[in-house]
């Protein structure tokens, strides 16, 4: 099993191997709040110097709704699944840094994993597959009808076609992937296979 490329640095430990590179997920939350928190502060010292009068209670609610659509546009990060199926690997992008590489198998000889962007219909923890002799499919991720991104216990067919179409992976790598996907949002995911 590969292991995923995560940030594992702790903030305030020192000087970091990725010092200077973008920071994590968490970070970039606090660095908005905070900037928008200025700009809060700004117009809240601006009503304060207006006189006591409707305008003045017009510019701090008008302000505490400018903080709160700020919070809310940062909800959830962009994750781009990219399959090559050329090499038979996976890369998942998250917020435009790579995040995870990791080997799979999609379609062999008479089947087809269909070429283009989707982004994922639904997400089922269990399944079985009802066309391919009751087959687990851990973790599945189905984004083109019965087409999906799922675990196999085939490990040893990764990184070479073995599948019906689907495309397969270590069941340890499609369980973060799922979880990924749904803690994001599957609108957020957008599956690019060529």
């Amino acid at each position: 099993m590969n292991t995923p490329h995560v940030n594992r640095s702790k903030p305030g430990l020192g000087k970091s191997k990725l010092a200077g590179k973008r920071p994590d997920r968490f970070s970039s939350d606090v660095n908005h709040f905070f900037r928008f928190s200025r700009r809060v502060a700004g117009i809240v010292l601006i009503c304060a110097e207006l006189p006591r009068h409707a305008m003045r209670r017009l510019y701090c609610v008008l302000a505490a709704l400018i903080f709160v659509i700020a919070l809310a546009t940062r909800a959830h990060a962009a994750v781009v699944v990219n399959i090559d199926r050329s090499v038979q690997r996976m890369s998942v992008i998250v917020d435009g840094m790579p995040r995870y590489n990791w080997r799979v198998s999609t379609a062999r000889r008479g089947y087809i994993t269909p070429p283009g962007t989707y982004h994922p219909e639904t997400l089922a923890r269990h399944w079985f597959s009802r066309k391919y002799y009751n087959s687990p499919m851990p973790h599945s991720i189905f984004f083109y009808g019965g087409f999906a991104i799922h675990g196999s216990y085939e490990i040893s067919h990764l990184g070479r076609p073995a599948s019906h179409g689907c495309v397969r992976l270590d069941p340890g790598n499609a369980a973060i992937l799922f979880s990924l996907v749904q803690r994001e949002g599957m609108g957020a995911t957008t599956i690019m296979i060529h």
